[in-house]
C-alpha cells in the first residue's frame, strides 16, 4: 500500500487492482461522459436570473446560476495548476529528449518578488528531469523543484510570477468536523480535464494510512490524512481541498482504489503540510532525527537465530533488532551494539520499525532520547544523542 502508482503508460491494464493508489495520472484511454443537472447544493443558497426567448412553436430559457460553490471556484480556481513530470525519453527519433511521464496538480500558495511558489505531491515530481507548470489560462512555465519529501509526500516548486495573479489562502485543518462541506479542484486524468471541480464533505479526520514507501512489502510510515467523499482521481494529486470559505485545508494525495470501495479520497491536512512546505522552500529538504542504526523487526528474525543469538526473555515477543550501528553515531557513542533488541523510546513501547520511526519523526525534534534494549537477556538503558537524517 502506498502513494505511488506506476506511470500511466505502465498502469492502464488494471488501474483499480491496487488497494492504495495515488491520484497521479496522465492520459485518458476512453471515457463515457454523462451530463447531469444539479438543482441544489449543501454549500449555499442558489440565486438565478432567467431570460426567456420565445417563438411561435419553441421556447428556450437561459439561466445564470450562482451558488457558494461557484463563487468559491471563481475566486480560487486559478490558484490550482497542472504539473507535468517530464522524464528522459527512449525514442531516438523523437524531436525532444524528454517525454511526459504523468501529470498531477499543484496549488499556488505564495507570490514573492518576481517568483511564485507552488505546493504539490512528492510523487508527482519524483524522477522528473524537467517539471512544467500549466496555469489555468493554458500558459506553460518551466518550474524549479526547490525541495521534495518522500515521507510526507510534499514538494515545493518555484516559477516566474509575472503571469500569476491568484494565490490560494491556507485555512486551519485542526477545526474541521465530519460532515463539513469541501471542494476539490485539480486535473483528474491529466490536463485534458484541467480545473475539474468536485464537491463532498469531510468524511473523517486524523485517519492513519499505512504506506510502503520503498515497495519492499513492509509498511514504512503511517500518513495522517483527511478523508473526503469528494471525487479524487488520478491527476488530482497535489490539488486543493477547500473549505466553504475557499481556504486550502488539504492537499489531495491519494484514494482507496478497490473495486468494492467508492468515495474514499485522502488529503494531507494543511496544518501538517505548512511546516514541511516552509522547510522545503527555505532549505530544500526536511531534516529528521536519527539514532544511527540499521534496524530489523523481531518477527523477521528466524526463530532459531532468535533463540540462539538474541537470548530474549520468553515474554518479549515484539521489538526491533539492531542490524548494524553507524560508526561515530549517537547510538555508537551510547554503546548500542548489533543484535541489541530495542523495545522502548523515552518510556514509549515500540514494537516495529514503523512505530520507532513515527515516534522519532513526530514526537522528537532534537537532543537525546532514552533507549531501552535487551542484550543477552538483560534489559539495558542507553542515552542516545540524536543526529540529523535527511
Amino acid at each position: 500500500m502506498g502513494y505511488y502508482n506506476t506511470t500511466p503508460q505502465n498502469n492502464q491494464k488494471n488501474p483499480l487492482k491496487r488497494y492504495m493508489a495515488s491520484s497521479f495520472g496522465g492520459v485518458l484511454a476512453g471515457a463515457l461522459l454523462v451530463g447531469t443537472l444539479v438543482t441544489g447544493t449543501d454549500l449555499g443558497e442558489t440565486e438565478s436570473a432567467t431570460a426567456g426567448v420565445q417563438s411561435s412553436e419553441l421556447q428556450s430559457e437561459s439561466a445564470i446560476v450562482t451558488t457558494d460553490v461557484t463563487e468559491t471556484v471563481d475566486a480560487t480556481a486559478d490558484a490550482v495548476v497542472g504539473v507535468s513530470n517530464l522524464q528522459a525519453g527512449n525514442n531516438p527519433f523523437a524531436q525532444t529528449s524528454t517525454q511526459e511521464a504523468g501529470a498531477g496538480s499543484g496549488v499556488i500558495y505564495k507570490k514573492q518578488g518576481d517568483a511564485a511558489f507552488i505546493v504539490t505531491n512528492h510523487h508527482v515530481v519524483e524522477g522528473a528531469k524537467e517539471v512544467v507548470v500549466t496555469l489555468a489560462n493554458g500558459e506553460e512555465l518551466e518550474a524549479e523543484v526547490l525541495g521534495s519529501d518522500v515521507w510526507t509526500d510534499l514538494a515545493v516548486l518555484k516559477v516566474p510570477g509575472a503571469q500569476i495573479e491568484t494565490v490560494a489562502e491556507f485555512g486551519d485543518s485542526s477545526v474541521l468536523k465530519s460532515g463539513e462541506p469541501v471542494i476539490a479542484i485539480g486535473n483528474p486524468l491529466g490536463l485534458q480535464f484541467s480545473g475539474s471541480v468536485t464537491t463532498g464533505v469531510i468524511s473523517g479526520t486524523e485517519r492513519a494510512i499505512p504506506i510502503d514507501i520503498n515497495k519492499d512489502g513492509q509498511e514504512d510510515w503511517q500518513s495522517e490524512v483527511l478523508q473526503t467523499d469528494a471525487a479524487i482521481n488520478p491527476g488530482n494529486s497535489g490539488g486543493a481541498l477547500l473549505n466553504a470559505q475557499g481556504q486550502v485545508i488539504g492537499i489531495n494525495s491519494m484514494k482507496i482504489a478497490q473495486d468494492a470501495v467508492e468515495g474514499i479520497g485522502l488529503a494531507i491536512p494543511i496544518n501538517s503540510a505548512i511546516p514541511i512546505i516552509s522547510e522545503l522552500e527555505g532549505e530544500g529538504e526536511v531534516s529528521r532525527p536519527s539514532l544511527g542504526v540499521a534496524l530489523l523487526e523481531l518477527e523477521q528474525v528466524p526463530a532459531e537465530i532468535r533463540n540462539a543469538e538474541l537470548n530474549l526473555p520468553g515474554e518479549v515477543e515484539d521489538g526491533i533488532v539492531v542490524q548494524s550501528v553507524q560508526e561515530g553515531s549517537g547510538a555508537d557513542k551510547a554503546g548500542i551494539e548489533a543484535k541489541d533488541t530495542i523495545v522502548e523510546l523515552n518510556g514509549q513501547a515500540v514494537s516495529s520499525v514503523l512505530e520507532l520511526r513515527q515516534y522519532l519523526y513526530t514526537e522528537v525534534e532534537e537532543g537525546s532520547v532514552t533507549v531501552k534494549a535487551y542484550r543477552n537477556g538483560e534489559l539495558k538503558t542507553f542515552e542516545v544523542q540524536l543526529s540529523e537524517e535527511i
